[in-house]
């Protein structure tokens, strides 16, 4: 049987709209990859605003240690990437992590 994932790492970024694409792009060639291989699911969402858009990266895990094993450090740290703050409106300070109380994803 899967392993369920129990936690949800959350993190956010706004970009201006004119560099949205190239970040997303970016994200998802950088930051998404390495995701991919450990965390039990990874979803990648997106908001385009007026004149920004939002960003945000769940990844889900089974649990407290597999996330920090994978981060090496304290959870809740943003690990920026690279370009980061190139594209971002502003360097997000942190990282939120949630408990899953439901995980139904079934489509009706």
């Amino acid at each position: 049987m899967p392993t369920k994932p129990t936690i949800a790492r959350i993190g956010r970024g706004r970009t201006r709209r004119d560099v949205a694409d190239a970040y997303q792009a970016y994200l998802q060639a950088e930051g998404i990859p390495p995701l991919l291989k450990t965390a039990l699911g990874v979803q990648q969402l997106r908001e385009d605003r007026d004149e920004e858009t939002w960003f945000t990266t769940i990844s889900y895990w089974a649990n407290v240690e597999a996330m920090t094993a994978f981060t090496k450090r304290e959870p809740t740290m943003v690990h920026h990437l690279a370009r980061d703050a190139e594209f971002l409106v502003e360097l997000p300070e942190r990282i939120e992590i949630h408990r899953i109380l439901i995980d139904e994803r079934g489509l009706r």
